[in-house]
């Protein structure tokens, strides 16, 4: 019997990004860029572990919003396009590298990359990501889950029951609705928690969430074993919590594996780095730099010039962290297995982007770790957190304290200088939304009122994704992260006024649809106070 369970649980999120009144939009490469990087390589992963029989659990949270994206026709039918260009480039790449052996190397080795990416994306999976993830959660192995609809930083949006309610339902039907089940486990966004919420999670039929170390630690009692099991709300949700060690040797900008001198350096890309009569044909409208994904050199070190990446080097060296990463867990489990009436459980949660994208070697690293914990006798098993609910234990009953997993562990990098002008307009926007709604309930609403009222609701809910607080304080793309809100508060703002004056033009509701065309089973008459909604179903 295993001394104690490790859960990893990879979220996986991206902003709505979709822009058709566009040739091609810049943001739009950060989804494009996580395909090539880390879903596809993650799923050639699962099913490698599959093929070879690996005894693995792995928990993905799927954002509703990545899931809209990953299966909207027109970015899927741009990505082909995106990845066709990457290879053209790669060819170029070849060509232009022949004197430099060394790097013609890492040419063709990008060119199977993309080879590969093409042929796992077109020809395995028809361009249909979430068919692979359905397909290896119905294996057993694989755990999907799900968060917020846009992603909403919960804590700041709660001066409103109904924002919260729709944001965690609105999540919850569109997962259900894709995949076909409802989810056991609920990613909040940001891991931002605050008491209270968790029964909005409970109505919602939730049985568990994550929060950070400090939740857990800074509990209203304190908590008996660490952060090593679960702790229940007092409805019974139970709530499980990051362990810092794992996170550490992950995260860390100065302990993590991916800072290791022999990996892939991901800010040296030959979209910056090379001429631009070159490379305009594969960068954004052929006069903005982008990543093109081909990167040359290894991260090296400090203030040394960057030497060529040697791939071979960086695998071995994320086979060695793979092992060193299993013996530090091992370590803990036979020390915290001492001193707990039960075997601890070591939840490690990590952004699924960091693998592949951020971290070129992470998949593989993931890979290695998954086989040594699934297949060595060695005390460790790995287990969903679902999983270790269903084995019965007593929970010690407790409520978290406010947290996030963010800097300084609280709610400062969505609320600071640079952006808390928001906050009053979505508050007024998701109060005249609940207040019309409360308004109209009982009243006959004709079908193009429908459609204005639920596309208001979708600009709502877009306008309150926690990425654009974070983007503006982050201090990237702040221009753009500007301009979403603000003009998913004016679309709002419009549809809004245009149906209480009863003057809605269709024409522009359909472009509207057709730009925000998200959540197409959402309701509007959801947006109201649960009062309401209650005296309706009585």
């Amino acid at each position: 019997m295993a001394k104690g369970f490790l859960s990893i649980v990879l979220h996986a999120h991206l902003p709505y990004v979709r822009h058709p009144e566009h040739n091609s939009f810049f943001e739009e490469n950060w989804l494009f860029e996580a395909i090539t990087e880390c879903y596809v390589p993650l799923i050639g992963m699962l099913d490698r572990l599959l093929q070879d029989r690996v005894d693995y659990r792995l928990t993905l949270s799927l954002s509703p919003t990545l899931i809209a994206m990953l299966q909207d026709e027109l970015l899927q039918y741009r990505y082909l396009k995106h990845v066709q260009k990457l290879l053209e480039l790669a060819e170029k790449e070849i060509i232009r590298t022949r004197s430099k052996p060394e790097y013609q190397k890492l040419a063709r080795l990008y060119r199977r990359f993309f080879l590969n990416t093409l042929k796992v994306y077109q020809d395995q999976y028809a361009c249909d990501l979430l068919c692979a993830f359905k397909k290896h959660q119905e294996s057993g192995k694989l755990d999907l889950i799900t968060c917020a609809a846009t992603h909403g930083f919960l804590p700041l949006l709660s001066v409103s029951e109904t924002a919260i309610r729709n944001q965690i339902n609105v999540g919850i039907e569109s997962f259900k609705t894709t995949m076909g089940f409802a989810p056991a486990g609920f990613w909040l966004p940001e891991c931002g928690y605050y008491p209270g919420l968790e029964k909005a999670l409970d109505e919602a039929g939730i049985r568990y969430f994550f929060v950070d170390t400090h939740s857990i630690t800074h509990a209203s009692d304190r908590p008996q074993n660490n952060v090593y099991a679960p702790m229940a709300c007092n409805n019974g949700v139970a709530v499980f919590a990051r362990d810092p060690e794992s996170s550490r040797q992950v995260w860390s900008s100065q302990e993590g594996y991916p800072g290791d001198y022999d990996y892939r350096e991901y800010y040296s890309d030959i979209g910056f780095d090379l001429d631009m009569d070159y490379i305009s044909p594969y960068i954004l409208e052929g006069k903005t730099r982008v990543n093109t994904g081909i990167k040359y050199h290894r991260i090296t070190g400090k203030d040394l010039p960057k030497q060529i990446y040697q791939p071979q080097a960086a695998l071995t060296k994320a086979k060695q962290h793979a092992q060193d990463f299993i013996n530090k867990r091992q370590q803990q489990i036979n020390a915290l297995s001492t001193t707990m009436d039960r075997p601890p459980i070591i939840v490690a949660p990590y952004d699924a982007e960091l693998f592949g994208h951020w971290w070129f070697e992470g998949p593989y690293w993931l890979e290695q770790v998954l086989r040594l914990a699934g297949t060595q006798a060695n005390g460790i098993e790995l287990k969903s957190c679902n999983d270790y609910l269903q084995q019965g234990y007593s929970l010690q009953i407790a409520t978290p304290s406010a947290s996030t997993w963010g800097d300084q562990g609280y709610s400062s990098y969505w609320i600071n200088e640079s952006n808390d002008w928001i906050y009053p307009f979505l508050h007024k926007a998701s109060a005249q939304m609940e207040k019309f709604v409360s308004e109209l309930q009982g009243l006959a609403v004709s079908p193009l009122q429908e459609r204005a009222l639920n596309q208001a609701v979708r600009s709502i809910l877009l306008a309150q994704a926690s990425d654009w607080p974070f983007i503006m304080k982050s201090g990237t793309t702040i221009d753009y992260a500007t301009k979403r809100i603000t003009d998913h508060l004016a679309r709002f703002n419009y549809l809004h006024d245009s149906v209480r004056s009863g003057k809605i033009d269709e024409r522009y509701l359909t472009a509207l649809e057709i730009m925000d065309n998200i959540f197409p089973e959402l309701d509007f008459r959801n947006y109201c106070p649960k009062a309401a909604l209650n005296a309706i179903a009585s």
